[in-house]
């Protein structure tokens, strides 16, 4: 395995897309759903992948906030594979859709948009998958509308703790928006290498970095940056943790026992710092909360196990899936 510095050194990145990322392609047909949302007229791009051989089931993929529709690619190949319908979105202000200069985020509007939606293609329940930041608006989504949802599938989600009750300092958008100038291919990679996989590198994850420096890289960095601010801030300041009593639909976590993802981690003193993102332990601990969970661990894998070791993902989660 290389490390970020050797990976960075031979694989020199320096593709640029637009700010819906215009020029990176997905691995199927992307469509757009067009709604108005807040006074304004909006476009969520989103995938809709059919079986071969339907089984009258639909699964819905929510990305994180570093990752897009298109990092679904092999979960979405198994999935059809095994007969299931796949709906995989990228939010708005995410990927390749619509990144509105003034909009209230909140996981209640993004799960209320992910909702109309499915409504829009006909799709009244579906299992409910969510990846990181997906895992926050997937438990939203749940809470919001239990009867739409057959099942929710966390993976390494975001959100297992309530980082400002624990006394990660705040930050505002003002704040969020500078640091979010300063990002490029390099420290992207850097933070992927060090929270998200232990400290190893792979060379198929430059992909993944390319897909995300290119929009920084990119004429539309300043929005990619607004955009990316403003959900930082929803992230920080909307936990969900203290809800997942209230869950009460079949739900199964899969956690990566390596990830140390924290939001904030970087203004918190030291010692705070040492304890946040402890996702074994918050893995058990929301596997405790949610009423019935399911937990499965991997133990040599970090915050992105179905980019890591998709096979293997893959088919613990259909093995997951209930009837």
């Amino acid at each position: 395995m290389l490390l970020a510095a050797t990976a960075s050194a031979q694989t020199p990145t320096t593709t640029t897309y637009g700010a819906r990322l215009e020029g990176f392609d997905y691995p199927h047909p992307v469509r757009y759903f067009d709604f108005a949302s807040q006074d304004q007229a909006l476009q969520m791009a989103y995938l809709d992948v059919a079986p071969a051989t339907p089984n009258g089931r639909t699964v819905v993929l929510l990305h994180g906030k570093n990752f897009c529709a298109a990092t679904w690619a092999s979960a979405i190949t198994a999935l059809t594979a095994a007969g299931y319908r796949v709906i995989a979105p990228d939010q708005i202000g995410f990927c390749k859709s619509a990144k509105p200069p003034r909009y209230q985020y909140s996981f209640d509007q993004l799960a209320a948009n992910t909702h109309a939606l499915l409504t829009g293609l006909g799709i009244e329940r579906a299992v409910i998958v969510g990846h990181s930041m997906g895992g926050m608006l997937a438990t939203r989504y749940a809470l919001q509308y239990p009867q739409a949802t057959q099942q929710l599938v966390l993976v390494n989600p975001i959100g297992l703790e309530d980082w400002k009750a624990s006394g990660v300092p705040w930050r505002s958008i003002d704040a969020w928006y500078a640091r979010e100038l300063k990002t490029s291919f390099d420290t992207i990679r850097d933070y992927q290498r060090t929270v998200y996989y232990g400290g190893e590198w792979k060379p198929e994850y430059e992909r993944w970095v390319r897909m995300l420096g290119g929009m920084y890289a990119g004429e539309g960095k300043a929005a990619v940056a607004w955009s990316q601010a403003l959900t930082s801030d929803m992230v920080f300041n909307q936990p969900v943790v203290h809800e997942f009593p209230r869950i009460n639909v079949p739900t199964t976590l899969f956690i990566g026992q390596k990830d140390r993802t924290a939001i904030g981690k970087d203004l918190a003193p030291p010692e705070l710092a040492k304890r946040l993102g402890d996702y074994p332990a918050l893995g058990r601990r929301a596997a405790t909360a949610i009423p019935g969970a399911a937990l499965v661990e991997f133990d040599d894998l970090g915050h992105s196990p179905q980019v890591e070791a998709p096979e293997r993902f893959n088919t613990a989660l259909l093995a997951g899936l209930k009837p």
